[in-house]
């Protein structure tokens, strides 16, 4: 089903077309003054220098010829020269049914699928998830359900890291704390123990004790570096510790992403890779790629068109040991063999924009992908609380996941108990749901790249731009066709949309017609905080619509229906939108 707007520039091509201009002038563009008409076209005052005629000529001579279509309902030619258009009532309605009844409402499927791979989890093993972990979670979980909607062959990855210092750090204080365990003893021989020597509680308190330590012993961090190097390098006690800590960890981090409603298709983790890392290096010595600069093997990625330093990849330390750029390249080559990607999407703190800029350099520079191959990085901003810095709980430190999640929750319940009686239980699920929503939309309805302030009780009002504002409305529609099946109505039967009879009915409609090209924005950007503008947006419209018409009282039964039938479009499209945003409405609030 082709976008509205295309159905009406080829109405205003044909007609520039047919006056005797260049139809490439009869671009069409929403209005900027919807207080004059709904779309505009400015192609006149452009084409006014090819043909050495003013404007407002050209206007005319195209508008004479769209006078009796039946696409619109005025045509003007406005000094000095714009083109302001207004619908068809009956057009409009129209594409409006026609979207209700179409597969997406209308969204054409996707000519070119491509293999896109977003990789937007990222977090370490053995550290609980925490708040600096959410955009990263709820921006890609958004983005891979938004392409995958356009009809993309879409994977999700979590890409854990598990092979850094952060190992060499809990290896290290663990031979400091228990230099009895096996894993330590150079002549032990027999099979490890089954079980970890440690929980995940152990853990979490385990490393941060290592790391604050090393920044101020520089001797411990050499030997957390050693001990990274040795355990990267095959070293039998340290693998078999890493492989402890693996299995403590995940289910811990898997728990934890399905409170967020987050879910990967692949649990892949940086250690995959490292069968690809000596062939990697060694072709890119072979080559003259790379070479060794201080005792670390390195490749060039500057060009001479840079404002700004650019240093070389690190492909090895001087200690032989690999960091994030070695392995980040290494999974670049798994995933070109494995699923043959066509773009991998990075949704990743933007402070880490010169490393991912150092990596597709490398990764183009050394052929690991193909010319058309797309690397694109998706840098956010942070999360910060009031005072404008990182939040941080009131102690200082850094807030769990799980801690968050739990105190939104709560403080929705808290409000729903207010306002009125209901069932524990039922409270509970309803405001783990409007959390939820609290919690994404308040993320994502800011442009991914930009900070913003975390502020509790804004996300959980259900007033304004709000995740829970977008779910009172769906719940007010659902309470509406709930009373009409009450009164012995079928909202199964057939139904038809007719001609608006009021500006509140023809701005819903203007505003539903939107729906495909938000969408491709929001994929074509990676721009989940388009969705949140057009729900809102339609929201509104809706509330407006709703307040002006007696919907369930309306006397003239067509009308009626028509009325019943706009308002499961309305609900049947802001679910759709939220689900892309990876949150859903309860059946009541």
């Amino acid at each position: 089903m082709k976008r509205i707007i295309e159905l009406i520039e080829d109405k205003m091509k044909n007609s520039f077309k047919e006056a005797g201009y260049d139809e490439t002038y009869g671009t069409v563009n929403i209005s900027n003054r919807p207080d004059l008409c709904q779309y505009q076209c400015n192609g006149a005052m452009a084409a006014a220098k090819s043909y050495h005629k003013a404007p407002i000529m050209i206007a005319n001579d195209v508008t004479a010829l769209l006078k009796d279509n039946v696409v619109f309902e005025k045509v003007e030619a406005v000094n000095p020269g714009f083109i302001n258009i207004t619908l068809a009532p009956k057009f409009l309605a129209d594409y409006i049914d026609d979207m209700r009844k179409s597969d997406k409402y209308g969204l054409e499927p996707c000519g070119d699928v491509k293999k896109i791979i977003v990789d937007y989890g990222g977090p370490n093993v053995a550290k609980p998830l925490h708040v600096g972990h959410l955009r990263a979670a709820i921006i890609g979980e958004s983005v891979k359900r938004i392409a995958r909607y356009v009809g993309h062959d879409v994977i999700g990855d979590v890409h854990l890291g598990d092979w850094g210092l952060q190992i060499g750090l809990i290896i290290t204080e663990l031979e400091k704390r228990s230099p009895e365990l096996p894993y330590f003893d150079e002549n032990y021989t027999g099979e490890y123990p089954a079980e970890p020597p440690f929980t995940m509680s152990e853990l979490e308190e385990i490393y941060p004790c290592a790391s604050a330590y090393s920044k101020e012993n520089p001797e411990y961090l050499a030997r957390a570096q050693q001990a990274t190097a040795d355990f990267q390098n095959g070293k039998r006690g340290y693998i078999a510790l890493w492989k402890h800590i693996i299995d403590v960890s995940i289910p811990d981090i898997k728990k934890n992403y399905d409170k967020l409603n987050v879910s990967f298709d692949l649990w892949k983790k940086e250690s995959d890779v490292k069968g690809y890392i000596p062939d990697m290096v060694e072709m890119m010595k072979e080559k003259g790629y790379a070479y060794e600069s201080d005792g670390a093997i390195v490749v060039d990625v500057k060009e001479e068109s840079d404002t700004k330093e650019i240093p070389p990849c690190i492909l090895l330390k001087s200690n032989g040991a690999t960091n994030y750029g070695t392995t980040d390249l290494a999974t670049i080559i798994e995933r070109i063999r494995l699923f043959n990607a066509d773009r991998i999407i990075y949704v990743v703190d933007k402070r880490q924009s010169l490393h991912f800029e150092q990596v597709f350099r490398c990764a183009r520079k050394t052929g690991l992908v193909n010319d058309d191959t797309d690397l694109v990085f998706v840098g956010f901003g942070t999360m910060n609380g009031k005072d404008g810095k990182p939040f941080k709980t009131r102690d200082g430190g850094v807030l769990r996941l799980e801690t968050l999640i739990a105190e939104i929750g709560d403080a929705v319940y808290d409000r729903i108990m207010e306002n009125r009686n209901m069932d524990e239980h039922e409270a509970r699920e309803i405001a783990a749901k409007i959390g939820l929503s609290a919690l994404k939309y308040g993320d994502l309805s800011n442009q991914a790249s930009k900070d913003y302030v975390f502020d509790v009780d804004r996300f959980i009002s259900f007033e304004g731009n709000t995740g829970p504002y977008i779910l009172y409305v769906i719940v007010r529609i659902k309470s509406v066709l709930a009373k009409y099946k009450e009164m012995g109505g079928d909202i199964k039967k057939s139904m038809k949309i007719l001609p608006a009879a009021g500006k509140s009915e023809t701005d819903i409609y203007l505003c539903l017609s939107k729906f495909q090209d938000c969408i491709m924005s929001a994929y074509k950007d990676n721009a989940p905080h388009k969705i949140c503008q057009y729900i809102y947006e339609l929201s509104n419209a809706f509330n407006s619509f709703y307040h002006d018409n007696k919907i369930l009282s309306e006397e003239n039964e067509e009308r009626k229906e028509s009325f019943l039938a706009l308002l499961m479009l309305v609900k049947d499209i802001l679910e759709q939108c939220i689900d892309l945003l990876g949150f859903e409405a309860p059946e009541k609030m």
